[in-house]
Formats: structure tokens, sequence, C-alpha cells
């Protein structure tokens, strides 16, 4: 099947979904960033076939979101760790984990529960202006053409 390609078009929300669009991309940035670095870790953890995870570990390390790094020379073993532009994904993956734990989560509540380094509480994602630091949401912006428009 013929994957759609996202990432000629002027929108940067098109352009996100042209590295991470499919389902399973966003799971296993979840998985290497957790710790579960290393193929047959990650298949096994996602239940994913092979031939699928091959393809989207190809994908995400040409788009410069994972790396292959060496950890055994004898046998040639290799495990995926997070670039840096790959650890800035995490943080959208963060305000999925909001919405996911608010509106799916059920009466069970949320899955997992995130510890803030600096303070030490059980905390979310917030998402604020980096200018003047007031919380940001869809009804309290406005969209204007940027210089990337077409």
């Amino acid at each position: 099947m013929q994957r759609t390609q996202f990432g000629e078009m002027a929108c940067s929300i098109a352009r996100t979904l042209d590295v991470i669009g499919e389902p399973w991309s966003p799971l296993i940035l979840r998985d290497v960033w957790v710790g579960i670095r290393r193929f047959d870790e990650i298949q096994a953890d996602l239940g994913i076939s092979r031939k699928v995870l091959t393809e989207r570990l190809k994908l995400l390390v040409e788009a410069g979101v994972l790396a292959r790094q060496q950890y055994s020379e004898r046998p040639a073993r290799s495990e995926y760790v997070l670039t840096p532009k790959g650890a800035e994904l995490v943080d959208l993956l963060m305000v999925m984990v909001k919405w996911g734990d608010r509106w799916t989560a059920g009466e069970a509540g949320p899955p997992v529960l995130y510890r803030h380094h600096a303070c030490g509480e059980i905390a979310h994602v917030e998402l604020h202006c980096s200018a003047c630091d007031q919380p940001m949401s869809a009804d309290t912006i406005d969209l204007l053409p940027g210089p990337g428009q077409r």
C-alpha cells in the first residue's frame, strides 16, 4: 500500500504527520523513551510484525528522530535511541497523554502517572505562551500567515 506523503504541504501539522502520522510510530517513540530500545523488545512489547517494525524504524531513523547505537560488537547488536529531534516529539506525546487521560481513560483512570523532576509532583502537560507564560488553547489564539506560507 502506498504511503501518503504530507512532507511537501505548507503545514507544520502535515509535515509532522509525515514523520509520525501512522499509528505505530508514536508507540515506537514511546517505547524508546521509556527504555525499550532493542528491536526484539519493541517487537514483543507492541506485538507488531517484524516487517512493519523494520519499516517504521527505518523511517524514524531516516527522519532523524531515532538513531541506531551499537551496544555490542560480537555479535554486532544495536539499539535505538532518541535524537534531540525525537526527544522533542516526546513533548507532543505528553500532550496526547493529557487528552487521552481525560477523554479515553474511563473510570479506571490513567494507566500511567507522570512525576515532574523539578517539583516531585504528579502532573500533566499544560500549554503556555512562550512570550507571556499564560495558558494557551485553541480558543485563545489567532492564526496568522507565517513566512513559510505559500
